[in-house]
């Protein structure tokens, strides 16, 4: 097994000065990776510029982020030819980690717009290790910036931050101090959402567990589905009776609260988002919570409620 510590610098358009490409808005311009043995130990690196194809203006904030200018770039080779040696140089049952959720993400859209085969047809594990700094040495929730994980884990800082090896270098670094069992904390990219039912995401964790689901034609029918909505104890497996029904405080975010005789109280919580084909599809998480967060949810509720006939009187004047 080998684990593929990665980084990806992108661009996109430039202030108006080029039109955006709608199914490349971000175009990847660098790749850097270490590669991690089982050991997490590091055995090879990978470093390359990629010459654009669709933006040729660098955006400002890009610029003043990754410090490359358009004329180094164009020394590089296509995305393509760097895409194909790289998935060679990562070998068999790569392990892709990444310092938060989005370099995936942009990687399998970059293949996708290329013609090129993808991770993956459906929700593609990986290593978060953003998320398991936090989970390892915080607090589980907060999401630091790299250089901080690095300055509170006293790690040198021998080579400049933001550039896609030097990222990937550092994120390889933290990954290494991990503890083995926070490293089952493992996450999904979701570029390509389940195709059916079959194919959905039921995943139990230490302190919770995730569902995602396939996709739907809009969010009434997501949650009309009895998956979607349904509230079992995901310990004992047990139907619960819900103490605060579902109800959404910004059409986004769906809450509701059950209890479990032998487990307690149980949030669950619904995100609705939108996949690469505009479907509708489903995030929900659940977990065990205390008697004050079940009443900072009932809050939550009853705020939502009283701002909904607020905008409902603004609307009809009564």
């Amino acid at each position: 097994m080998n684990y593929i510590v990665l980084d990806l610098e992108w661009n996109q358009s430039s202030d108006g000065k080029e039109e955006e490409s709608k199914l490349l808005p971000f175009e990847i311009v660098e790749i850097g990776a270490i590669r991690l043995n089982s050991e997490r130990q590091m055995v090879s690196e990978f470093s390359e510029l990629i010459k654009p194809q669709v933006y040729h203006e660098m955006h400002h904030i890009t610029r003043k982020l990754i410090h490359l200018q358009m004329d180094q770039l164009e020394h590089g080779r296509p995305f393509a030819e760097v895409a194909e040696q790289f998935f060679d140089w990562c070998g068999e049952d790569p392990v892709f980690c990444t310092w938060g959720a989005m370099d995936l993400t942009e990687l399998q859209r970059n293949l996708s717009y290329y013609g090129m085969q993808t991770l993956a047809d459906g929700p593609f594990p990986f290593l978060d290790v953003q998320k398991l700094f936090s989970i390892g040495f915080e607090d589980r929730k907060s999401r630091r910036s790299l250089e901080y994980a690095i300055d509170y884990l006293k790690i040198e800082k021998d080579i400049p931050f933001h550039r896609a090896f030097s990222d990937a270098y550092y994120t390889a670094k933290v990954l290494a101090l991990l503890d083995q069992e926070v490293l089952r904390n493992y996450s999904y990219d979701v570029f390509h959402i389940p195709k059916d039912r079959q194919s959905e995401i039921h995943v139990q964790f230490d302190t919770y567990a995730k569902y995602i689901s396939r996709g739907f034609a809009d969010k009434a029918q997501a949650m009309e589905d009895r998956t979607v909505s349904s509230t079992k104890c995901y310990l004992c497996r047990r139907s619960l009776r819900r103490k605060i029904r579902w109800f959404t405080p910004n059409g986004k975010h769906y809450y509701c609260v059950s209890y479990c005789d032998r487990h307690g109280y149980m949030k669950s919580k619904v995100r609705m988002r939108k996949s690469e084909d505009k479907m509708v599809y489903v995030v929900k998480t659940e977990k065990f919570i205390t008697e004050a967060e079940v009443e900072a949810i009932r809050d939550k509720q009853k705020k939502s409620k009283d701002y909904k006939k607020i905008i409902n009187v603004k609307k009809t004047g009564r």
